[in-house]
């Protein structure tokens, strides 16, 4: 029997099977990324999206598997590894589930959805229930191919998306590790005052941007001050970034940063940032190998 279900980020099974190993959780098989697990679903780091309620459907057509997926709820998902012509057939026979682009900062959906694949052509796996709104737990936005110096804008997007909450007009943002600039860039467009830390310069037309200046200092140098946002992207080891951001916690109300894993994934510096007192670890869709650290001083954020 097949209790959860968990979403590997491409390229990154073996990350999330050391993860739920380490969680006590078996892994039954696989189903292209999808690994499947008879133990009740546990929260993941690395699992892009987990089905919580999986229920396995012995179906002989595609009127039928259509008609039982119908009877659970109205909207769903499909995540396809194989039997793509005979899982098309049914998804016709579903009500159609946009899965448009983001235009940031639009609010993450919140109808409900649940997910379903083919295991076989007559075996139905079906999850009324899953962690992310986001179909195969992918948070895609309307990107800005002219603005922002790089795509690094895109993993603040998304964080932020997922809290729910970003930074408003009169608030202040302090961005560690800031070349070539593209989180103060995100920051400035939402009509924050910004200040961009790096040895590095920024892109010229971030720093010309309204609310934008620039510190040529170093992160790990700086001590800390009160802000509204601290946003990091710095490249740091995550044992040299932890006491950084448990300094920020004093003086900060929020904080989005990057965890970034070099080598072997450093699981414990994983679960030490997961510690910290209204913080949150996760893997977003528009990470590589790294993690992204969400916190803030109310513990307030609902994540996505």
């Amino acid at each position: 029997m097949i209790a959860a279900a968990y979403l590997a980020p491409e390229g990154l099974e073996a990350t999330l099977t050391e993860e739920l190993h380490r969680r006590g959780i078996t892994i039954e098989s696989w189903h292209g990324r999808l690994a499947l697990s008879p133990d009740p679903p546990v929260p993941s780091i690395w699992a892009l999206d987990a089905w919580t309620a999986p229920r396995e459907i012995p179906i002989a057509s595609v009127k039928q598997a259509a008609d039982a997926l119908r009877a659970m709820q109205r909207n769903w998902s499909a995540f396809g590894v194989s039997h793509h012509r005979r899982m098309a057939l049914i998804a016709d026979r579903l009500p159609p589930v946009k899965a448009r682009p983001l235009r940031f900062p639009e609010p993450a959906p919140t109808g409900h959805l649940g997910a379903w694949t083919l295991l076989a052509p007559d075996r139905l796996l079906a999850s009324p229930t899953k962690t992310s709104p986001f179909v195969n737990g992918e948070c895609v936005f309307e990107e800005d191919r002219f603005g922002p110096p790089s795509r690094a804008y895109l993993k603040l997007w998304e964080a932020l998306t997922r809290t729910g909450r970003w930074p408003m007009p009169g608030e202040t943002c302090l961005d560690l590790g800031a070349a070539p600039g593209g989180w103060t860039w995100a920051a400035a467009e939402l009509g924050t005052t910004v200040t961009a830390i790096d040895k590095a310069p920024i892109d010229p037309r971030v720093l010309a941007m309204p609310g934008v200046s620039f510190r040529a200092e170093s992160a790990f140098a700086l001590p800390p001050e009160p802000v509204d946002w601290l946003l990091s992207d710095v490249i740091a080891y995550p044992d040299r970034l932890l006491p950084l951001v448990q300094r920020w916690t004093e003086t900060a109300r929020n904080i989005v940063c990057t965890i970034k894993l070099q080598g072997d994934t450093d699981h414990d510096a994983a679960d030490a940032f997961a510690a910290i007192p209204g913080g949150r670890v996760m893997h977003l869709f528009h990470n590589k190998h790294e993690l992204t650290f969400v916190w803030s001083a109310d513990g307030t954020e609902r994540l996505h």
